[in-house]
């Protein structure tokens, strides 16, 4: 009998636990099915922030979800929605204030989406009228998606009757908010801007962001803002023995550092097979921790980083290019990162590490600048290897 691949599988199957895929779905499609905002791990602070509004009966119309990538605050806004637009939100017996998971609203929510509860993302473009759009690289969340997905609904009344009575009639949930189109002097989020001046009555706006600073200073003024913090060793723990993910025992350790606190980071390094990646480029960084070269590593970034863009825009014909190109490089980019970060608190390879680091942020810099990957991989390589201190360019 053939002997079986040892992996770690946890928890059972369960639907509202499988992560939402954004750039796979469907316009109207619902992301996932709620969780019980209860349930949302190692968010305490944040957790607390929004039952106090509920509870205050003063809820806020515009709120600002932020926090690193993959911790928990696209999956804590779509609770909070779902709690939002659900009337029977209320104090249960054991003092927790949830939505009855068997109501009206909780049902459609699950089966086939609230005509009310908006999510905005940029795979949306996908299905805009306008060609320009629809065949857009992906790069940022056009004017177009928000005007036809937020602005015009936001000021229309809602398209049922479920939510009388809720704490909201409409919510606008919008994932990587940070992506609002910043051409002409952030013309898309000024556009925002207007509908959080003079809110709808009954309507909720939640932008979700890594990258909060890259919102207007009058975007951010104007909303609630809720800190979500990267998970503890104890909610990792937590998280990966409710949740449904697959991966071998010899993974686990390397994509838990990998992954520093962040669930969805963990996923996705699961998914795109990056622990493979580390183990092919060990042996030749093992060299240039040593001061030599492998003229091999170059070449290894590139068909890795290659072989997964090509892979993933193969899946999906709405998939850019260009875009998984960059996620791609970037993923690339954080393996390396994760290798230096991890000798430098071993107190090993200080100085190599230091180089690497700074060289990996020099090769982001150059493929910004449209730098071919392939160079900016060969140069990398070379750099890294160098027995001398890497100076970035002035």
């Amino acid at each position: 009998m053939a002997k079986k691949t040892s992996k770690k599988k946890v928890g059972k199957k369960t639907a509202r636990r499988k992560p939402a895929v954004l750039e796979d779905l469907p316009e109207g499609e619902p992301l996932a099915q709620p969780l019980p905002l209860s349930e949302v791990l190692g968010q305490a602070n944040a957790l607390a922030t929004l039952t106090r509004s509920l509870e205050s009966d003063r809820l806020h119309h515009a709120w600002i979800f932020h926090g690193p990538k993959g911790v928990g605050k696209f999956t804590t806004a779509l609770a909070f929605g779902a709690m939002l637009l659900d009337p029977t939100t209320d104090k249960g017996l054991s003092g927790e204030l949830a939505p009855d998971p068997d109501s009206q609203t909780q049902q459609i929510i699950r089966e086939a989406g609230h005509p009310d509860l908006h999510v905005v993302y940029k795979e949306l473009a996908r299905y805009s009228q306008e060609a320009s759009v629809r065949n857009s690289k992906l790069t940022s969340i056009p004017k177009d998606v928000v005007e036809t997905h937020l602005l015009k609904p936001a000021h229309l009344a809602p398209k049922s009757d479920l939510s009388v009575g809720a704490a909201a009639r409409k919510v606008f949930i919008v994932d990587e908010a940070h992506m609002l189109d910043p051409r002409g002097a952030g013309v898309v989020q000024n556009a925002l801007l207007k509908t959080l001046e003079e809110p709808p009555s009954g309507t909720v706006i939640i932008l979700v962001t890594d990258s909060e600073e890259r919102l207007l200073p009058t975007i951010r003024s104007r909303c609630q803002r809720v800190s979500f913090t990267a998970l503890d060793d104890k909610a990792m723990g937590e998280w990966l023995d409710s949740t449904e993910v697959d991966i071998s025992k010899s993974d686990v350790d390397w994509l838990v550092s990998y992954a520093e606190g962040s669930p969805g980071r963990l996923l996705r390094a699961a998914d795109a097979k990056l622990a493979d990646w580390a183990r092919h480029l060990e042996p030749m960084l093992r060299l240039a921790d040593a001061g030599k070269l492998s003229p091999e590593l170059g070449a290894k970034m590139t068909s890795l980083s290659e072989d997964w863009a090509k892979a993933h825009v193969a899946h999906d014909a709405r998939r850019s290019k260009e875009a998984a190109n960059r996620e791609a490089a970037a993923m690339l980019f954080s393996v390396l990162s994760t290798r230096a970060r991890a000798q430098m608190r071993q107190g090993e390879n200080l100085d190599e590490s230091i180089r690497a680091i700074d060289a990996i942020a020099e090769a982001e810099a150059r493929l910004s600048a449209n730098v071919s990957p392939q160079v900016v991989y060969d140069w990398l390589a070379a750099v890294i290897a160098a027995p001398v201190p890497f100076v970035t360019r002035a």
